[in-house]
């Protein structure tokens, strides 16, 4: 069986790998998006289903006000005690060089696919927080420190504290047990305990191309710790070509025919013609993706099969291939009570305050919220780019009233670099299609004096986002039959980490539908159908 890297694509970063008999479950980190922490499922490593968002409520975040790239950062799955444990962080602040406000918790279940616990708070040290189940029935946790210090680096290294789950809380004092080698930028730790040897391993070098994992090992779980002779144990760094790049951040599994694995961050990047990847590798809509390589072991420790970089293919364990059906349909008709759980919000969960699956059955009703710009409430419902070929398709009745009250199909990044499509009002023109875009925080009316006036005889107008590649177009249909593309064509990569000027850049593209009112009344959009068909 051979496997095509990557496994999950699309904005499914720093993935953490858990195996119960013979499932496989990766956890990924999901930022201020809502629900929190993606949990994909697998037999075979090579196809996964997405089946679960554990963290769903308010009551376990609240990332109201949360900045862009904030949010769940690095959740970090495990099983033990006949239940399942997952950490996760909740970073407050992201931008600027000084401070990381975050919290770290832990929630639980006995079932990957249950209602987890409200979380029990842990620390606030720093970010990529871990739980490590040892062999004699004790717990510890794992994260990097934050060094706010102007005269010292801001990755001070890796702690170690144990914790008491019968007393919910660290105990004891914190340890720096590791602080990292010369690729800097310590964070991202797992413990394992393999053959006597505590191995500790880590992300360095930062997410972006310089991105790496590095392990190290010690008889003891508080050090010191050796690492691996032929550093990292995988990095695209060295390799410009390779098309999987800014591989780390990295977890590794045993697999129950003693075969071993290693999940690691990556991405794939795409540029503009006549640009040399010597001078900059490219930009990633599609986010940081996971991939998963081979693993060998030699001395004691583990090398990647094939050299310490990743490979596009890889041979897949000695199991029986297991096929998913798929758990989103093209079209989505929103016959159901609730969202597809390919689906998120920004921030808050999507409840009556947001939208309704049944106040108009067979329809999406999105109430009216704050602008595109808004860090604490949106009304956007909309799901990952998975590919830079698809076609996203949605029909809406809205009878906005003013310039102020907007809703239609939206691609979006962040609050700074975002576009949309959508139905508004004009003065002179009465019911109208405009575009409006924000690069880097800068807005534009891309239809200026050309807007689009919709036929006062319709309900609702069709529209539509095609990508390929580096760009994308809208179309617009009245009839839904025949389609007017609008000739402005627009940069997939400023959807983009790599666009991104300043801030948070750890996220993907999104596309959905939204409905802004930016007079308060709330004025709800309908939107009949949501499509989603990759080429």
């Amino acid at each position: 069986m051979k496997i095509i890297n990557p496994i999950l694509k699309g904005f499914n970063p720093d993935p953490s790998i858990c195996r119960v008999g013979e499932d496989y479950y990766i956890a990924t980190s999901t930022f201020e998006w809502f629900p929190g922490v993606q949990i994909h499922h697998s037999k075979d490593l090579k196809n996964w289903q997405l089946i679960k968002h554990p963290v769903e409520r308010e009551s376990q975040i609240n990332m109201r006000g949360n900045s862009d790239s904030g949010g769940v950062w690095a959740p970090a799955l495990s099983y033990s005690d006949g239940k399942f444990w997952l950490i996760y962080s909740d970073v407050k602040v992201v931008e600027g060089d000084v401070f990381k406000d975050v919290n770290n918790y832990l929630i639980t279940c006995d079932t990957i696919d249950g209602e987890w616990s409200n979380p029990i708070y842990l620390n606030s040290s720093g970010f990529d927080p871990s739980l490590f189940h040892d062999e004699d029935g004790k717990k510890y946790l794992v994260n990097m420190v934050w060094d706010y210090r102007s005269y010292n680096h801001r990755f001070y290294g890796i702690s170690l504290q144990e914790y008491d789950h019968k007393k919910q809380k660290l105990i004891g004092d914190s340890k720096i047990i590791f602080k990292g080698t010369e690729w800097g930028l310590t964070e991202a730790p797992h413990l394992y305990k393999i053959n006597g040897y505590y191995y500790l391993l880590t992300a360095e070098g930062g997410t972006k191309y310089e991105h790496a994992a590095t392990i190290a090992r010690s008889e003891t779980i508080d050090g010191p710790y050796e690492v691996h002779p032929d550093n990292p144990l995988i990095s695209s760094a060295l390799h410009p070509f390779n098309p999987l790049q800014k591989a780390g951040h990295a977890s590794i599994v045993k697999t129950h025919t003693d075969e071993w694995f290693l999940v690691h961050l990556t991405g794939r990047p795409i540029n503009k013609a006549g640009t040399r990847v010597s001078e900059f590798r490219g930009y990633c809509p599609l986010g940081r993706e996971t991939a998963i390589q081979r693993l060998y072991w030699e001395n004691d420790w583990p090398y990647v099969e094939g050299g310490n970089y990743p490979s596009l293919e890889i041979n897949g364990p000695k199991i029986k291939e297991v096929k998913w059906k798929d758990t989103y349909l093209e079209k989505d008709d929103f016959e159901d009570s609730t969202l597809n759980i390919h689906f998120n919000t920004l921030r808050i969960p999507f409840n009556e305050e947001m939208g309704s699956l049944t106040e108009r059955p067979g329809y999406l009703r999105l109430y009216g919220g704050g602008s595109p710009h808004n860090l604490f409430q949106q009304s956007m419902v909309a799901r990952r780019w998975q590919s830079l070929k698809f076609r996203a398709e949605t029909y809406v009745e809205f009878s906005p009233k003013t310039y102020q009250q907007f809703a239609g199909l939206v691609n979006y990044y962040s609050i700074k670099n975002w576009t949309s499509i959508h139905v508004t009002m004009n003065e002179e023109k009465g019911r109208i299609l405009d575009i409006l875009s924000c690069d880097q925080f800068k807005l534009k009316n891309e239809l200026e004096g050309r807007e689009i006036e919709i036929p006062t005889s319709l309900s609702g107008v069709y529209l539509a986002v095609d990508v390929d590649g580096l760009s994308y177009n809208y179309s617009y249909s009245f009839d839904g039959i025949n389609w007017n593309k609008i000739e402005i064509q627009f940069e997939s990569i400023k959807l983009s980490d790599d666009y991104v000027e300043s801030g948070g850049f750890f996220t993907g593209a999104f596309v959905g539908v939204h409905a802004v009112d930016l007079t308060g009344q709330k004025l709800h959009a309908d939107f009949d159908y949501f499509s989603y068909v990759e080429e």
